[in-house]
């Protein structure tokens, strides 16, 4: 529950110029931070950590506990030892730091090149013992999921990238059982996750010290071709040779007259709840390994979920379905309640993504666990009914947007929707001057002055940046889009900016 007033930025790490093209967990991370600090910011929020897919959507990984070994600092693998400065001079790329798009294609066939030397510099410092007991370490905190992880991600390689029910061989393979042919790749796997890790524990110290916390977000769902199914097929919607049979969605509505087809394997809950809800658990607890809080996505699934038969082109021909409820937030208030205070009223440090069509018994779901809801401006305002709630009116246990990274940019969204509608325009000044050229300032003080605890704001609207900043538009996917590759480059976090939010946060009673 969110009892003060504070505020932070939305920025996933990947959107942080380096030199290698793509954002990581080394030194740029490290001034974002002081950045967000001298800006009065308690709070940074990332999107999923986990490894991404080929068009660089965290949201569709092949490991749900995971990390991007695309995040991992080259420079700081240099300071461990692991690396050489000429190793890094080979694999930095002219004039990329300043480029606003991350290149996947290029910066994955360098960047993993230089990782997997890494590990191999690694392996031949094995003899030093701060090497082999910092691995050994984290493997045992790990094993739960780390190894089912490495060999998944061996074996799919060896079944040339493949999704796992159409391999040829290693199909039914669990740890700790390794192949002999796959062991040298399993290694591999093992040590980008313990590098991974061990550079993110560096963010999350450094972000302690500074004072802020850091939200992370957790996907309802999973990709069905990931270490999550594969070592748990029994916990899914799935056939006998393992092809899902309903899949996730969401059905008809305004914006999507056939629904929005996911082809995400359902769970089974009933499985999950004869374990306990083990599974879920597990993922919580890893996510709240590396961070503070968690925003879980699609919170009105667990409610009650739109189920799709599988093999359907649309969303259509689905139905609702019950889903946990509270069964499963209470094993979690359970699982995250102190051994030694077992008497303690029940946390659960979850902010609930209750956006869309949520009905009465979604509200009464988060209202039980006192988890914060989420408030964004661009779908608020202007239209009903929000039209009669100000925003110092907002639920207090809540988190304000300007807008999220499947929105616009607050600049891009008034242009492109507000000012040729004379009507909107005028209803939304009701709420903020529309000033064009101090539009997402506006829409920001407007957040920082709402009722809502906490209030965030994408990075791209501190820099007023137009629509060309867009993180992700939902439903496009492909090479001709440009989701999930802004970045921003060095020199736009200006000490004018950084004062300038200070200043609002604290007149807003937020620092």
């Amino acid at each position: 529950m969110l009892m003060e007033r504070a505020s932070g930025v939305l920025l996933h790490p990947t959107s942080i110029p380096t030199r290698f093209g793509i954002g990581d967990l080394g030194p740029q991370a490290w001034e974002f931070l002081d950045w967000l600090a001298g800006a009065g910011q308690r709070y940074w929020q990332v999107l999923p950590l986990c490894p991404a897919d080929v068009g660089g959507s965290p949201y569709q990984s092949a490991s749900s506990f995971a990390g991007n070994p695309l995040l991992i600092s080259p420079e700081l693998l240099a300071r461990d030892g692991l690396l050489t400065d000429g190793d890094l001079q080979e694999a930095a790329l002219p004039d990329i730091e300043s480029a606003l798009r991350v290149d996947f294609s290029l910066v994955t066939e360098r960047k993993m090149r230089l990782l997997e030397r890494a590990v191999e510099n690694l392996h031949s410092q094995s003899g030093h013992s701060h090497w082999r007991e910092q691995l050994h370490h984290f493997v045992a905190q790990h094993r739960h999921w780390v190894e089912a992880h490495a060999l998944f991600m061996a074996a799919r390689e060896s079944n040339q990238l493949q999704p796992w029910q159409k391999w040829s061989q290693f199909r039914d393979l669990k740890p700790p059982f390794i192949p002999r042919d796959l062991a040298p790749r399993f290694m591999v796997h093992l040590v980008f996750q313990f590098l991974f890790y061990r550079q993110w524990q560096e963010i999350r110290d450094r972000a302690c010290q500074l004072g802020i916390r850091i939200i992370g977000d957790i996907p309802i769902y999973v990709s069905y071709d990931s270490a999550d199914v594969w070592a748990s097929r029994h916990l899914f919607q799935l056939d006998a040779d393992g092809n899902s049979t309903r899949v996730a969605g969401v059905p008809p509505d305004y914006f999507a007259a056939t629904g929005q087809l996911w082809n995400n394997p359902l769970y089974d809950w009933n499985a999950m709840e004869s374990e306990g809800y083990a599974w879920w658990i597990r993922r919580l607890k890893a996510s709240l390994d590396l961070v503070d809080e968690v925003r879980l996505d699609h919170f009105r699934g667990f409610e009650a979920y739109w189920s799709v038969p599988a093999g359907e082109l649309t969303a259509m021909n689905g139905e609702w379905v019950p889903g946990p409820r509270a069964k499963l937030l209470q094993a979690f208030a359970d699982a995250l309640r102190p051994a030694d205070s077992p008497t303690m009223s029940p946390s659960v440090p979850i902010i609930a993504e209750d956006l869309g069509m949520i009905t009465e018994e979604v509200h009464a779901l988060r209202k039980q666990f006192q988890l914060p809801g989420m408030k964004v401006l661009q779908f608020m305002l202007p239209g009903e009914p929000w039209d009669q709630t100000r925003a110092e009116d907002f639920e207090p246990n809540s988190v304000v947007y300007t807008g999220t990274h499947d929105n616009d940019t607050s600049l891009g969204w008034f242009r492109e929707k507000m000012l040729p509608d004379h009507g909107l325009l005028e209803r939304l000044r009701r709420y903020v001057p529309c000033h064009e050229d101090q539009f997402p300032w506006e829409f920001i003080d407007y957040a920082w002055r709402s009722g809502s605890n906490l209030a965030i704001a994408p990075l791209q609207d501190l820099l007023s940046l137009d629509s060309s900043a867009r993180m992700n538009t939902p439903g496009t996917s492909g090479d001709a889009t440009t989701n999930w590759r802004w970045k921003y480059s060095p020199g736009m976090l200006t000490p004018e900016t950084q004062r300038r939010l200070a200043d609002l946060t604290r007149s807003a009673q937020r620092g």
